[in-house]
């Protein structure tokens, strides 16, 4: 086993990290910018490093000084966390040539399910459901015609490197698709140096379901169940919960079976979630795979009480699983809480937190790194804390977590909490009826 774990991330995921990390006997070193020293991640570790000043580039995504920091502390693991260097296949592979375990993917891993493009034929040859599209990466907007002329509109232009929404257009009609590849692949192309672009089949409406997977160094992979994510502004999730209120126990079967052979296509190490688009037929398409822990990664612990974190890290020091598939025995929801105004398009609200009071109860947990006095620094995501709740019903935990958001205070700066507070009161949420497009007409008046 480890003996000290150097966390390459800040905030809530670096705090959550260090508490599991403390439970198993394991020291912790946590880096930080020169922005978030008053962090709750620093105080917790027992070392920290400054690895910079407050840009990403200069810190969290700094290889040279993360690696410097692992090496002056003596820390022989680096878990990542989720964003920043995740799912970086080239901070993989230098951990493995300085003799540091990467608590992830290996690189090969990443590289087979990083890019969009080489992901699907992966999944393809494995038999896994994917949307009709290009095979393999468009050569230019004329190539991309004629294929939606096959498959039929409307489409999605994707940038094989893209992410939250960036590079990547969608397209009604044929006199749309030039303009749309060009501003698409121009704009993944600044964001992400990569420009290139498949296409595939829009499917209207779906609902956004992810399987939980764990897989371990000796070929075995096996499936956690569901969580649904379909309640989201553009492309960025908003709340999430499981079971599914959309989902049955033969879809459940089909789709963590397809997980596991997506696991099993590339040998997957580490805990990582497998991403599909479920249309209203309850059909199911392949969308991506991350190869790292999720932010949402807490509802599925509660209701199946195991320990992600905690099998990431025993996955990584070469302990076996079991290789049994698990089940929800109860419903839990994710609010995620950020620093933005919600009644003035999600406007970021950096900022000093000037009062503070978190819920509690029975079923409830709080994630976050924030406190009274606390200031939220603007470089980075502005999530602030997630909320979770669990019942034994969905009717239950929307209850619970309707009192927790009451009672969770945050004063100084503009949150999201009176968005999650009108959403466990919508007429559709409660009845579980809802897709990616539930925001479109979501009553957002002050």
């Amino acid at each position: 086993m480890f003996k000290k774990i150097l966390i390459a991330n800040r905030g809530e995921i670096a705090l959550r990290i260090i508490r599991t990390c403390r439970e198993m006997g394991i020291k912790t070193v946590a880096v930080y910018s020169t922005a978030d020293k008053d962090s709750l991640h620093v105080k917790f570790a027992d070392e920290a490093v400054c690895i910079g000043p407050p840009p990403s580039k200069d810190s969290y995504l700094n290889i040279p000084n993360i690696i410097a920091a692992c090496e002056i502390t003596n820390a022989d693991a680096i878990h990542p966390g989720y964003g920043f260097l995740s799912e970086n296949s080239k901070f993989s592979r230098i951990c493995q040539k300085h003799n540091i375990k990467f608590i992830g993917a290996t690189p090969e891993q990443i590289d087979a399910m990083g890019d969009k493009s080489n992901a699907k034929d992966t999944m393809l040859k494995a038999e896994v459901p994917c949307v009709p599209g290009s095979a393999g990466l468009l050569a230019d907007a004329e190539q991309a015609k004629g294929i939606a002329i096959e498959i039929g509109y409307p489409v999605i232009i994707k940038a094989t490197a893209g992410g939250g929404g960036r590079g990547m257009r969608i397209v009604w009609k044929e006199e749309e698709l030039a303009g749309h590849y060009e501003s698409a692949s121009k704009e993944a192309e600044a964001a992400f140096g990569n420009g290139a672009m498949y296409m595939e089949k829009y499917i209207e409406e779906p609902r956004h379901i992810e399987i939980q997977i764990a897989g371990d160094q000796y070929g075995k992979v096996c499936h956690l169940s569901e969580r649904d994510c379909s309640i989201q502004r553009r492309h960025q999730k908003l709340m999430e919960e499981t079971p599914s209120p959309f989902m049955t126990p033969e879809l459940r079967e089909r789709m963590g079976e397809a997980a596991i052979k997506a696991g099993l296509a590339v040998a997957y190490e580490g805990v990582g979630t497998v991403e599909f688009l479920v249309d209203k037929y309850r059909n199911f398409y392949f969308m991506e795979m991350n190869t790292r822990i999720q932010v949402e990664h807490p509802i599925t612990e509660e209701v199946i009480d195991y320990d992600l974190i905690r099998e990431q890290i025993l996955i990584a020091a070469g302990v076996p699983i079991s290789g049994k598939n698990y089940y929800p025995q109860l419903h839990a929801i994710e609010c995620r809480i950020n620093a933005e105004d919600p009644f003035n398009g999600f406007r970021p609200s950096p900022g000093r937190i000037t009062t503070l009071h978190t819920p509690g109860g029975h079923g409830v947990r709080i994630d976050s790194h924030i406190y009274a006095g606390y200031t939220i620094p603007p470089n980075y995501d502005s999530m602030i804390a997630k909320v979770i709740t669990m019942a034994q019903t969905r009717e239950e935990a929307i209850m619970k977590m309707s009192r927790a958001l009451g009672e969770f205070v945050v004063e100084g700066v503009k949150t999201t909490i009176p968005f999650h507070l009108r959403l466990m009161k919508d007429e559709k949420f409660l009845k579980g009826d809802y897709t990616t497009k539930f925001m479109e007409s979501f009553d957002l008046k002050e």
